[in-house]
């Protein structure tokens, strides 16, 4: 018994001497637990790695559901590089569109800048799949790239891009039968032929062009879905045009080195409003021009007032030109606009032309009647001027204005066998026709006149421009 209780004790002894060492040793060396744990773990992977993979997988969804569709869609098993149905008929491809917007129209790039849905439908037998309940299955751009689409194009576009915010605005919809719907969101900014002969009063049709790059009329038969009804227009509102009418044409278009292809027509007839350029050209323009006839009433002996007037005139009309012409493309024929202010142009001009002849007139009545000594011979014309230009009335005496004979019959009219009272006898001419050359030398001597004639011709002339023009270009 003391045997034991001994022995007891010694195992004691030599337990609790050696347990502060084993504890020192496991501080100093903590990776080797950690190397244990590291080295078990990866043995119990590889060890159950065909479970473990198959729950990861099972909790990652997206992942699984990816694995799935193109399982169900059997896109590995086919080649989607070439089209459905190759080497057999043509496949038919229906679109339709939905025109979001119409964002610009340059006239000085004669373009316009178009955003649109544009949808397509076909039949891809490669990609039916079992569905009990007949549901379609709708997909984002991610599965465009692998599998087949039409390679449609818009013809004659200077730029154009897929709306890409927040992810590409690409959608595909597969039906169990195989077939799809496949829609995109675009903006294409395309060219548009304009004929500028009646601008701004004019109407201009513009086309968006839809075709197969690739495919031609054996391969692929582009064709509107739902006939005319196939285009849609959201409400739009533009600044300067009045959108008249959107209708849908389609045709064939002719390569001389591939052959002829289906070609889609989106036509829109534009018309353009008229009152920003009435308040921009025409009312200014008709302002200048009226502006311009104010210097009739001003006295002909006012130099500066009637030249400074018509220079102003003239500059402003210049100045209007000059803006107009800046905001068009340089074409090679004339315009509406430019038939109205070249025309208002030469009515400024021709006030001051005006001015000028009856200057010259007025000169040479004043030298006419210094040499008939109706004016002293002491007069001197450069002095009876003033600095500003002016002939003074404290210098110049001023006859009275010549009263036309109201009657020609004057008794040297008269034939010597004539009484006044008698009645004219058959043959006799009661008036002498003035020739051209007398009225010249009346409107040279009566310089006056001038002013008088051009306060009724001009507004007429005017006037009679203005309803001809208006006429013409608003019908």
């Amino acid at each position: 018994m003391n045997a034991v209780l001994l022995a007891v004790k010694w195992l004691c002894l030599v337990w609790a001497m050696t347990w502060p060492v084993t504890m020192v040793t496991g501080i100093r060396n903590p990776g080797r637990q950690r190397h244990k744990d590291v080295y078990v773990g990866e043995h119990s992977k590889n060890k159950h790695r065909g479970r473990i993979d198959h729950k990861l997988m099972r909790q990652d969804s997206t992942k699984s559901l990816l694995i799935k569709t193109e399982q169900l869609l059997r896109i590995e098993e086919h080649d989607f590089a070439m089209r459905p149905g190759f080497g057999g008929a043509a496949i038919p491809v229906g679109i339709d569109v939905q025109v979001e917007s119409i964002d610009s129209i340059s006239e000085v790039n004669m373009d316009f800048t178009m955003t649109l849905y544009l949808r397509h439908y076909w039949k891809d037998e490669r990609l039916a799949f079992p569905s009990r309940s007949n549901v379609s299955r709708t997909f984002d751009g991610r599965l465009v790239k692998k599998m087949w689409v039409p390679d449609v194009f818009f013809v004659h576009s200077k730029r154009s891009f897929i709306h890409d915010t927040t992810m590409e605005n690409i959608m595909i919809r597969v039906y169990p039968d195989g077939s799809i719907l496949y829609s995109v969101r675009i903006t294409v900014t395309a060219l548009c032929s304009m004929d500028f002969s009646s601008f701004p009063l004019d109407t201009q049709n513009c086309s968006l062009e839809l075709e197969s790059y690739a495919y031609n009329e054996n391969d692929l038969m582009l064709y509107w879905k739902n006939g005319n009804d196939s285009l849609r227009t959201d409400e739009m509102v533009l600044s300067q045009f009045f959108i008249k009418k959107f209708h849908p044409s389609s045709g064939l278009a002719f390569y001389s080195s591939t052959g002829w292809y289906n070609r889609l027509y989106i036509n829109f007839i534009l018309r353009r409003h008229i009152f920003f350029f009435m308040l921009q050209t025409y009312f200014p323009t008709m302002l200048m021009v009226l502006l311009s006839w104010v210097s009739f009433w001003i006295d002909r002996r006012a130099v500066p007032a009637r030249v400074s007037l018509g220079i102003t005139t003239v500059l402003t009309m210049s100045t209007i030109i000059t803006g107009v012409s800046s905001s068009m493309p340089q074409v090679s024929y004339v315009k509406a606009v430019d038939i109205y202010l070249w025309t208002s142009f030469l009515f400024v001009f021709l006030s001051v032309i005006e001015y000028a002849a009856v200057n010259y007139c007025s000169t040479l009545e004043e030298m006419r009647r210094l040499k008939r000594g109706k004016l002293p011979t002491s007069y001197n014309t450069s002095k009876a001027m003033a600095f500003d230009g002016c002939f003074h009335d404290s210098d110049i005496e001023l006859t009275p204005f010549p009263r036309l004979p109201t009657s020609m019959t004057s008794s040297h009219h008269r034939t010597p066998l004539q009484n006044p009272e008698d009645p004219p006898i058959e043959g006799t001419r009661l008036r002498r026709q003035r020739s051209v050359q007398e009225n010249v030398d009346l409107l040279l001597s009566n310089s006056y006149l001038i002013d008088s004639y051009s306060r009724m011709a001009f507004p007429l002339s005017y006037l009679l421009f203005n309803t001809i023009y208006w006429s013409m270009y608003s019908s």
